[in-house]
């Protein structure tokens, strides 16, 4: 079995120390995408490889500042069975279209039966928000969200795709 490759799509993503933890653990390739304007170095030690190997290695992919750089940066690079981190829906919907898997911040895996819903939701809230309205926003984060964050990557990484 081919090992994947666990893409984070690391724009305010609040979960890239847990996604890195997980990966060095898992021993599972790692690519953090995310537009210039970041520090992603930041998360990354100095002991982790940089160069690709047989187990846990970790690059930086840093795109230019656009709305979507970094999303169309993973989907080009995505195989079949690699995994993304994302809290974006329309990311999530490409992945899943590349017979990939996609996770969001929280630990909910986004399921090729269910995105459609999801993406059609998102674009009848942005309508109401266009027009003025408001919509309810994501619930506060929480330390419980990291954890089931962890065992969910966790149990995607260890399954076969």
């Amino acid at each position: 079995m081919v090992k994947p490759t666990l893409f984070i799509d690391a724009d305010a993503c609040p979960v890239v120390r847990e996604a890195l933890d997980v990966a060095r653990k898992a021993h599972v390739p790692c690519v953090l995408a995310g537009n210039a304007t970041q520090n992603l170095e930041r998360h990354v030690r100095a002991s982790d490889p940089r160069e690709p190997r047989q187990d846990f290695w970790v690059r930086i992919n840093q795109v230019g500042v656009g709305a979507d750089s970094a999303d169309f940066a993973i989907v080009s690079e995505l195989e079949q069975g690699d995994v993304v981190v994302t809290q974006d829906i329309g990311l999530a919907s490409m992945v899943l279209g590349r017979d990939a898997r996609a996770i969001d911040v929280r630990g909910r895996r986004f399921d090729p039966v269910t995105i459609d819903a999801m993406l059609f939701i998102r674009h009848e809230e942005k309508k109401v928000r266009r027009a003025g309205g408001r919509t309810k926003g994501p619930a506060p984060f929480t330390s419980e969200d990291r954890r089931r964050f962890s065992r969910s990557l966790k149990e995607l990484l260890s399954e076969r795709s």
